[in-house]
């Protein structure tokens, strides 16, 4: 009887798993045409303004066909992340049940999604940082002039505990399917444009005190290691004093670079 029990349950576990499958090669697949698509239309717009390279002196292009192939193979545990929190709500395993979409359910499950994430993120981001853990985030870390190319240039392991915010979110919070689709969309173009090395968005919405931030929010943390914890804000950076000190100054750098357009360089580190 026990016999049986083990391999019933074995057997539905697998079968569980085999109607995962084509959810994960359809996330997975999305993502990868997009990380493509995005990087190659950047870089088209990038290469007509070489005067709004952040880090003028570095090059990270060097690195592209190895952050390309390592992001390739990283995607597979981020949309694995993403394919199993939408599958398993799908299949009922939430402890709350998702709210149906409506006009205020949508925007409002959103801006929780991304505040819960940028959380999430900045706190993640601080445990890699540590000595226990910096030896899987350090490949991330070796593009040290960031490009389109190195946004998911992650260990397996980095790209988990930074990425499984959606394969639990969706369990535990009442968050639409079709909201954390939109969540992970919008993570995709920030990450991609965030990496890209090249600042378009300087402005004062992205100094303080505005909590939003631009591209050299994160450049920074790649040049400088120390700075810049989190993602689409900059609240918990300059509540727990990580914020870049350079931070403010660079982005006014980039505003006088746009109010010129002459093609001087600002110092930007």
């Amino acid at each position: 009887m026990a016999e049986w029990l083990t391999g019933g349950w074995t057997g539905a576990a697998g079968n569980l798993f085999l109607d995962f499958l084509p959810w994960w090669a359809a996330v997975y697949a999305a993502n990868v045409f997009l990380y493509f698509v995005t990087g190659w239309v950047l870089v088209a717009i990038q290469n007509r303004y070489p005067e709004r390279r952040i880090q003028q002196n570095r090059r990270g292009e060097k690195r592209m066909r190895r952050e390309i192939r390592q992001s390739v193979i990283s995607l597979l545990v981020t949309d694995g992340c993403l394919a199993g929190g939408l599958f398993l709500q799908y299949r009922g395993f939430t402890l709350v049940e998702p709210l149906a979409l409506s006009w205020w359910s949508v925007p409002l499950m959103f801006v929780v999604s991304i505040v819960v994430f940028d959380a999430w993120f900045y706190w993640m981001h601080r445990f890699m940082h540590t000595k226990l853990m910096y030896r899987f985030h350090a490949e991330h870390h070796r593009s040290v002039a960031p490009t389109v190319w190195s946004t998911y240039s992650d260990d397996l392991v980095d790209a988990f505990v930074m990425q499984c915010y959606y394969l639990w979110a969706p369990l535990v919070m009442p968050i639409p399917a079709l909201v954390l689709v939109g969540h992970r969309l919008y993570d995709h173009f920030n990450g991609t444009i965030g990496h890209s090395g090249f600042e378009f968005w300087a402005s004062p919405a992205s100094r303080a005190p505005s909590p939003m931030v631009c591209v050299t929010f994160h450049d920074q943390h790649h040049s400088r290691f120390r700075y810049n914890f989190a993602n689409f804000f900059s609240f918990w950076d300059r509540a727990m004093g990580t914020i870049d000190p350079k931070y403010d100054e660079a982005v006014k750098g980039f505003e006088r670079l746009g109010a010129r357009k002459d093609g001087a360089s600002p110092a930007a580190e």
